[in-house]
This record gives structure tokens, sequence and C-alpha cells, in this order.
């Protein structure tokens, strides 16, 4: 059996093309070249895909491409749309090239610190929300950022505070995470896209705020402040649960995020191959060309 035999047994087809590593790694342009490698590497993954009897069959529809990071496929997404993307989010793509029916949101791996052994509860936490991050942003998250930080910069039990992961910034955001009864996540584009919703309630374990009515003045906290400590606690329970749905491990166990992310995937199945089946509908006969015409491949339209 040949490797595009056992390629077309399963369900889904993986494509280790690792964007994150070459966007991270490759994405400056060196002088005198005028693209970068990262570039480079996208138009060589765009033009070997395309020319792999799989892509053909299905349209890249049952491909699956790791597009992490937000910047990670930026030259080969127009190219590789059909395919199924992992995304950490849908930030800086059109919803033509990405959308929950046909793509898979991702957790990220979290630099804060794991709280081993935690034994907290409601009131051992004192602080009652805390963020920290980047208050001054351009994005649409930008603004409401700005109105929360002077709605909530006096509430005494309300860190809110600029940060990084420079002059221990992971350090003093663990700290405060850990002490915390709630962790305000400001969203950076709506609407809010999350991991597992397909499985997942988040609101059993999460508080949501619109941004329209979280600008107001004492809407939001005063929303927190009306949580009881028995409703914090029954959240608080859940979200030890699900918790390490979250959790990258190497290797991989039963239950953590890659396990979680192949079963998204797996949902997407039924989706692909209806796709699939419909693009089959019709005809694929070509006429003959008349005399003078020529056909014209398709450009790969890099930037």
């Amino acid at each position: 059996m040949t490797y595009h035999e056992k390629l077309f047994e399963g369900d889904l087809i993986f494509v280790p093309f690792f964007s994150s590593l070459s966007y991270n790694r490759y994405s400056k342009v060196i002088r005198p070249q005028k693209k970068s490698k990262n570039w480079e590497l996208q138009a060589k993954l765009v033009k070997f895909l395309r020319n792999q009897k799989e892509w053909k069959v299905s349209g890249g529809r049952n491909h699956v491409v790791l597009a992490h990071h937000p910047n990670s496929m930026l030259y080969a997404r127009m190219q590789l749309w059909p395919a199924i993307f992992v995304f950490s989010d849908f930030e800086r793509y059109p919803i033509n090239i990405v959308n929950v029916d046909k793509d898979v949101i991702a957790p990220c791996k979290h630099l804060i610190r794991d709280y081993v052994n935690d034994s907290s509860d409601f009131d051992s936490r004192k602080t009652l929300l805390f963020f920290q991050g980047a208050i001054h942003r351009k994005d649409e998250g930008g603004f409401a950022r700005q109105e929360l930080f002077y709605l909530l910069q006096n509430e005494k039990d309300v860190p809110f505070s600029y940060g990084s992961v420079q002059h221990n910034g992971i350090r003093k955001a663990s700290q405060g995470m850990h002490s915390s009864k709630f962790c305000l996540n400001i969203a950076r584009q709506p609407p809010v896209r999350l991991p597992y919703e397909d499985v997942l309630d988040y609101s059993e374990f999460c508080i949501f705020i619109r941004a329209s009515d979280a600008v107001k003045k004492g809407f939001q906290i005063n929303r927190i402040r009306s949580i009881t400590k028995d409703e914090w606690t029954r959240m608080w329970e859940r979200l030890k649960q699900v918790e390490p749905l979250f959790e990258f491990q190497y290797p991989s166990k039963e239950g953590d995020a890659v396990q979680m992310i192949w079963q998204s995937l797996a949902h997407k199945v039924a989706g692909v191959n209806m796709k699939i089946n419909k693009s089959r509908r019709y005809s694929r006969f070509v006429p003959r060309h008349r005399r003078g015409l020529r056909t014209i491949p398709e450009p790969l339209n890099f930037p």
C-alpha cells in the first residue's frame, strides 16, 4: 500500500507545517532579500499542497492546518482557506477565510504558573477582581480596556494595572490571579470565540458581560459583587473539573488539550464529508479548447 493510499483511509489529513514556529523564527526580512523566509516557506507549502492528489480530490476541505498564532498564516490563508484551521482566536482573519463552522479554536499555552495543591476558597481569596495586561490597545478591545481602567481604578479590592511578561510580570500575574475570586479577561475582538464550545457550557464557570454594558458606570462591579459565596463555590468546583481540558501535556494524556482538539476536529468530519460530496454532484467534463484559447494556471497571489 502506498503513502497516498494510506492517506485516503483517514477522515482528515494533518498538514505538518508548524506555522507559529515559522512566523516566530523567520518573519524578519533579511537584506538583500525582499521577502522573509516565512513568506517563502508558506509559498512552498501552498504549491506543495495544491499539487497533491489528496488536496485535489477534496479541494483541501479535509486537511488540518495549524495556524495558532494569529499572524502565522497571513500569506497562505487566501490559498488554503478551504482547509480546517486550528486557531487560538479569529483575530485578523475575515469570516470567509475562518469561521466556527469549519475551523477549531484551541486554547493558548498559558504563561501563568500553575497553582499547585490549591486549597483556596471564597474567603481566602481576598481580591475580588484582578486584571494585569495592556491597557491601551489599538484594536477593538482597546476602548473597553481604557474605560474599564477608569471605572475600576478606585475600587479597593480590584487591582487593575499594566503588565507584561517583562520585569517579573509573570510572577506578579500569578500571585494576583491565585489570590483573586475572579480574573478579568477583556475580549480583543467580538464576537467571543472559545475552545470546545460544542461540548462546554462556559456559563457554568464564567461570567460574561457585553462590552456595551461593562463600560456603564457600576454595571460590571455590581454584577461581580452580586455573586454569593454559594454561587462562586459551585462555579469554582466546575472550573477545577474542566481545568485539565486546557492543559497541554507531552506526551498527551486522555482529557487534556491535545485530545480535546482532536475531539473538536472529529466533530467536523460529517460537515467536511457533506461539502466534498456536494462538490462532486456535477460532471467534471471540460470541452476541448477552441483554437487560439489557452488555459491560464491559477497564480499564487501572495503580496
